[in-house]
């Protein structure tokens, strides 16, 4: 079997958002997509997972769990507290070793459904690994597996079953569980781990894993065990009180293989996108730091926290500054350190909390 290739942001069709292209996706051709049927009526999480180019559902009980071999289309849709009006985020999210054909289409799409949606929602993408906050607040539990959805419990018989290990992290409801090599060198003593054979789950403690990864773990693998009608076996165990020759260490081949360590995080700034001169350019407005008094209503800007790069719409920005704005985003972020930040698109006067937490 070939080994599936990690997306290369130079593949990424970020660049068509807003072109020619884009605009061509219209409203009645958007009303023709059927899972947009009866969609962003109501306060809740709808997700969509690509497949061939199509869009379809995401069963609500795997909602939180992602593929790193799919992309997906997630829907917030909420009302403030003190109004009745519903207002949208939409993302698209790409595992690390999701298709050129999958992500890009699942960017498309996002697109169209904004377009659904009358240009209500505010537009994000987001990347295996480089999460926004807002992203993983929408789940109790966000899981990351290898593979694509096809290769999930339910969808093979036991005895197909192949060994996972999941690695837990974090405080509490804010906790990531991300698939890990299965191997015994991937194990920490400062984190919590799960490994998944099936009908036979270990939860390994780590001698100095905090409270709130205890907890939310064996929540986690008790909801594992709901799904599967429970038949699994579970067996929680601390390490200061196991032995080397535990059977559970039997599950997991020897070595390790960790991810890369994270690069150094893009510096702050700001950028104008404006034709204001005649022709279309873009221009450093500050670097090393951000000021929301810079931002004019007639022009375009990119907004970079270090984390996350937004691009805001003003008001008065021409038709050619809203059509290459993401053209200019693509180009930029291609020339910085982390090229996979979380993107999120603006519109002057939408709200968003996000946005406005940057400048505090």
């Amino acid at each position: 079997m070939q080994k599936p290739q990690q997306y290369d942001w130079k593949d990424s069709n970020l660049a068509l958002f807003g072109s020619d292209t884009e605009k061509k996706v219209k409203k009645d051709s958007a009303e023709s997509e059927p899972m947009w049927k009866g969609i962003g009526q109501k306060p809740g999480v709808e997700i969509f997972r690509i497949n061939k180019f199509k869009v379809e559902k995401w069963p609500k009980e795997d909602y939180g769990k992602f593929y790193s071999g799919d992309s997906y289309i997630i829907l917030n849709t909420y009302k403030e507290k003190s109004g009745d009006e519903l207002l949208y985020d939409v993302h698209f999210w790409i595992g690390k070793y999701s298709t050129q054909d999958e992500y890009g289409t699942a960017a498309y799409k996002t697109v169209e459904l904004d377009t659904f949606l009358d240009d209500k929602p505010i537009q994000h993408r987001e990347c295996q690994n480089k999460e926004s906050m807002l992203f993983k607040s929408y789940f109790d539990f966000f899981t990351i597996m290898k593979g694509g959805c096809d290769t999930g419990f339910r969808r093979v018989v036991p005895t197909q079953y192949k060994t996972r290990l999941f690695h837990i992290m974090g405080e509490r409801k804010m906790m990531s569980i991300n698939e890990v090599p299965c191997k015994r060198g991937n194990l920490n003593s400062e984190d919590v781990f799960v490994i998944d054979c099936g009908l036979r789950i270990y939860q390994f403690n780590g001698e100095t894993a905090n409270k709130d990864e205890k907890f939310r773990a064996t929540q986690y693998v008790n909801q594992m065990r709901n799904d599967r009608m429970g038949k699994p076996r579970l067996d929680i165990l601390d390490e200061k009180s196991i032995s080397q020759k535990h059977p559970m260490f039997r599950k997991l081949k020897d070595g390790s293989s960790k991810e890369k360590e994270e690069g150094p995080s893009n510096t702050p700034g700001m950028w104008r996108v404006s034709d204001s001169m005649g022709r279309l350019e873009m221009k450093e407005v500050m670097l090393g730091e951000i000021d929301r008094s810079k931002l004019d209503s007639h022009d375009v800007y990119l907004v970079e926290c270090g984390n996350g790069l937004f691009v805001w719409i003003g008001k008065g920005a021409s038709i050619d500054e809203r059509k290459n704005c993401f053209g200019y985003a693509h180009k930029h972020l291609q020339e910085q350190p982390d090229p996979f930040v979380s993107v999120t698109v603006i519109s002057e006067g939408q709200q968003s909390a996000e946005f406005d937490a940057i400048f505090n």
